[in-house]
């Protein structure tokens, strides 16, 4: 794939998910730079119209241009998914179908001034939304060694973490830390493992960085419930996640939905007063098959969960 070519993973998967036709509305939460929202659209044709959310300016830009046929069956509006029960209330119209991938794109990655990557040296951003103050290099220069070492550990599920978190502070005390660079260099001299691999030491810190900086996960089990109760009866939500954490997650929160009922399954109907508010579609989560791995490897590790919101059932 050409570097800082953004191909929508499982694209075909997704669209097929949120059951796409005809006159519906359907939302793309982290729009990106409009792969999934231009797909849903074509699905979806000749009438059906899609509201696509973004924190990244440059990102909806990028959308914007590849959206532009479409007219005004869609459009694009500088937020975070977070923000959608409060846009869905406003908007007045309930959505057919919801989207979330939460995946980096490839432009993200490949750009050195976004800072998301050590593969090139760049400014130690790590911002999504870069209209907000705080960046990777805030938190790695101001924290304290054990809250930094509680954000690798949490967030990168990384061994090393107090070790690295004990290297960053001594090496900031004589120099700020605010490239991508240094701190790759300095999290690999702590963290190199034993072990024979291809994944560089300082992958799971940038991660863990990354998901601090933008608050990933905060709120993402309540958003996908406050989503799924806004949906109509045989409205589907799907959501692709690109690691352990993200998928365990939406695995929960998809799974409390679909079985908050607590009668015996053998009873015609619910008594409990909590009816199941959602089916899931399909046990197990949908993965990129062989040829999608293959053409584009950054696909490998995502993971598609979908449900349909059931007839009755409230919050």
């Amino acid at each position: 794939m050409e570097k800082g070519t953004h191909r929508p993973v499982l694209l075909r998967e997704a669209v097929a998910a949120l059951g796409c036709r005809p006159g519906g509305f359907w939302v793309d939460g982290t729009v990106g730079a409009g792969g999934h929202a231009e797909a849903i659209l074509r699905a979806s044709a000749p009438d059906g119209r899609l509201l696509g959310l973004d924190r990244d300016r440059e990102a909806l830009e990028r959308a914007r241009r590849l959206l532009a046929p479409f007219g005004d069956r869609v459009a694009l509006r500088h937020d975070d998914f977070r923000s959608l029960p409060e846009i869905l209330e406003a908007s007045g119209r309930p959505p057919d179908g919801i989207l979330l991938d939460l995946g980096i794109s490839s432009q993200q990655i490949d750009d050195p001034a976004r800072g998301f990557s050590f593969q090139e040296d760049g400014p130690l951003d790590m911002r999504m939304d870069r209209t907000q103050d705080t960046t990777a290099a805030t938190l790695v220069n101001a924290l304290p060694a054990r809250e930094l070492a509680a954000i690798v550990a949490r967030y990168g599920e990384e061994p090393a973490a107090r070790r690295i978190a004990r290297a960053l502070v001594a090496e900031r005390a004589r120099e700020p830390i605010t490239t991508t660079g240094r701190l790759a260099a300095i999290v690999a001299r702590v963290a190199r493992s034993r072990r024979r691999t291809r994944t560089h030491p300082a992958t799971r810190t940038f991660q863990a960085l990354r998901i601090a900086v933008n608050r990933e996960l905060d709120g993402l089990d309540r958003l996908i419930e406050q989503a799924v109760e806004r949906l109509p009866p045989g409205g589907r939500i799907a959501v692709i996640s690109f690691h352990s954490l993200e998928d365990r997650i939406v695995k929960r929160a998809l799974r409390a939905l679909a079985r908050r009922c607590v009668c015996p399954r053998d009873l015609p109907l619910c008594a409990c007063g909590r009816p199941d508010l959602a089916r899931l579609l399909g046990r197990k989560p949908v993965r990129p098959g062989a040829e999608e791995a293959r053409d584009n490897p950054r696909s490998r590790s995502a993971r598609l969960r979908a449900a349909e919101r059931l007839p009755g059932g409230t919050s």
